[in-house]
């Protein structure tokens, strides 16, 4: 009976069965097999990249999407990938397509955008529990597209410019009151040492004698106008009121 002769490469391994029962993992190199009595299953150790299809995805605020992944594996025990698993191909890839529909159906659309590396790495590590039996690594998984419907790219648009109306206001507010907060710290200085006051009506009378102004108002204090307003009123109080006219008639 002749034997059965057998290369593999460096990155095949041989799971090899005698009368259908396990022996051992051969590999790399020259393989010898006793035909009808022993058979081998190949087996690649490299990383295999799968395209997991467009998922149907509902968010957990009922917004509706496709999402599409990329799954990065590779097998680190032959012996499991044949034995406890039929196909492993096949199903890592059914495996992958069912787990990303129920992880990202538990998050709402916004982490869906915006913490797509921290559901990549939930998704790995969900994905490693389950296939670590069958002797399988998960290197990686990427979330590639999330696929919005027209109404909600605009929807989203519209709630994204409101976001920025509403940052706008806040910010403008913010400066009026902090505007208006110095101006009375500055009122409450000038007001506590009254030649600050003279001095700053000197000041702005330089500032508008640097410039080619034709009209110049200039406020003046009430504490120099009410002692002339007071002589006014006591000299119009000393003056007595002119007499009334007197009506004469003549008699015939």
């Amino acid at each position: 009976m002749r034997a059965t002769v057998k290369i593999l490469r460096e990155y095949e391994r041989g799971v090899v069965f005698t009368l259908g029962r396990f022996q051992k993992v051969k590999g790399p190199g020259f393989i010898v097999l006793i035909p009808f009595v022993q058979e081998m299953v190949r087996v690649d150790l490299r990383i295999q990249v799968i395209e997991i299809p467009a998922q149907d995805v509902i968010s957990r605020d009922n917004v509706s999407m496709k999402v599409d992944a990329v799954l990065y594996f590779n097998v680190i025990d032959p012996e499991h990938a044949v034995i406890k698993v039929q196909q492993y191909l096949p199903a890592t890839v059914m495996l992958a397509q069912t787990t990303l529909r129920a992880v990202l159906g538990q998050h709402p659309l916004d982490e869906m955008l915006s913490e797509r590396k921290k559901l990549s790495q939930d998704l790995q590590g969900i994905l490693e529990g389950q296939t670590e039996v069958w002797g399988i690594k998960i290197s990686n998984v990427e979330i590639r597209t999330v696929e919005l419907t027209e109404n909600m790219i605009r929807a989203i648009a519209k709630q994204a410019e409101a976001e920025r109306d509403r940052r706008a206001k806040i910010i403008h507010a913010e400066a009026e009151f902090q505007a208006a907060q110095t101006l009375v710290d500055a009122a409450t200085i000038l007001s506590s040492v009254p030649a600050a006051m003279q001095l700053r009506y000197l000041q702005t009378l330089t500032e508008i004698g640097a410039e080619q102004n034709s009209t110049v108002i200039f406020p003046m204090p009430l504490d120099i106008i009410k002692p002339l307003l007071a002589l006014l009123d006591s000299k119009a109080a000393a003056v007595p009121p002119p007499p009334l006219p007197v009506a004469v008639h003549a008699v015939a």
